[in-house]
């Protein structure tokens, strides 16, 4: 099973390259795949490549629920 994952874009890098923000985790990743995104958009990332633009609601419902996920897959104290 593939999951691609909405992030933040924090800055813009030379060679097409960006930095994104996940929930303060922030990793480089490649807008090759994709035109037009600015500072402040959200993009769909996939191992290591934005493979689109997300809208700011969608983005926020989507992390939301993988939030509510993981919160229930951790083990118990």
């Amino acid at each position: 099973m593939c999951l691609a994952i909405p992030a933040r874009v924090d800055a813009l890098l030379e060679h097409d390259q960006a930095l994104i923000d996940l929930d303060g985790v922030q990793k480089e990743i490649s807008l090759a795949l994709v035109e037009g995104v600015c500072v402040g958009d959200y993009v769909v990332v996939h191992v290591g490549y934005a493979l689109g633009r997300l809208d700011p609601d969608e983005a926020a419902r989507t992390l939301g629920l993988l939030r509510g996920v993981s919160a229930v897959a951790e083990p118990a104290p």
